[in-house]
């Protein structure tokens, strides 16, 4: 599968007192599978064409006076024509090149601190690959898993490679093991397959720990009271006695 790819980086200055610059970034990207086109400042993305539901989708979050990108999908439309001849320009100049591929590196993590019971997201980042695509799967407790999976774009980096992030919504419970795998054709065929499992230090629900702490220091409570009480009848105990010799004695010397 051929790609072809045009990336445009613009510099953009700001403020008339200082430079605050920024790194813009177009990719106008196809191939005989895939449509791709993104514009993102400073590696995020902003906006990219949703060609599957023909429509342009603005990832910026909401502000008050919000962004709008009036023409832009029917501008991508038009570019994709215009890449796909550039593409069979390309092949032909070129005569099917080999392509140059990068294999992806994976990990995964959780997105928030894991609690058991408490809904989380799982988060499998792709990263340093190239060209598009990836492959990304999940499994939990070895059978595959398509609910509650998301993709996001690919996404620019430096090196001229790209990266991607997947998730899976999830709900741990314990002894919970999951998987993500990443297959690239840089890979030839040896997938990539990272595990994660939820942590033992989340076996014990965050709200038994208070809990745990609050009937300790009742008990000592009652610990403290009882030796208290216990201190406090011996005591009395003592008192008692030694009035009652003292009364034995005064007795004695007052009938001698």
């Amino acid at each position: 599968m051929e790609l072809y790819l045009a990336i445009l980086a613009l510099a953009v200055c700001l403020s008339a007192d200082a430079q605050i610059i920024h790194n813009d970034f177009k990719i106008n990207g196809c191939s005989d599978t895939e449509k791709e086109s993104v514009y993102g400042s400073d590696g995020e993305e902003i906006w990219h064409a949703d060609f599957i539901q023909k429509t342009g989708v603005n990832t910026l979050p909401d502000f008050a006076d919000p962004l709008t990108f009036p023409g832009f999908y029917e501008l991508s439309i038009a570019e994709q024509e215009i890449c796909k001849q550039n593409l069979a320009v390309c092949i032909k100049a070129y005569n099917t090149p080999p392509e140059e591929m990068d294999p992806p590196e994976t990990s995964i993590y959780p997105r928030n601190d894991v609690q058991l019971g408490a809904e989380n997201s799982l988060i499998c980042h792709v990263t340093g690959f190239f060209p598009p695509p990836v492959n990304v799967s999940w499994t939990k407790n070895n059978v595959i898993v398509t609910e509650g999976v998301s993709l996001s774009r690919y996404r620019p980096r430096n090196d001229g490679t790209f990266h991607i992030f997947s998730s899976l919504d999830i709900v741990p419970e314990e002894r919970d093991i999951y998987s993500c795998t990443v297959n690239h054709r840089a890979l030839q065929g040896q997938v990539q397959t990272k595990i994660w499992g939820v942590p033992e230090t989340a076996a014990v629900p965050p709200s038994l720990g208070p809990a745990v702490f609050c009937g300790a220091g009742f008990t000592l409570a009652l610990l403290g009271v009882a030796t208290g009480i216990l201190f406090f009848i011996k005591g009395a105990a003592t008192d008692n006695t030694d009035t009652a010799k003292k009364e034995k004695l005064f007795m004695q010397w007052t009938y001698r």
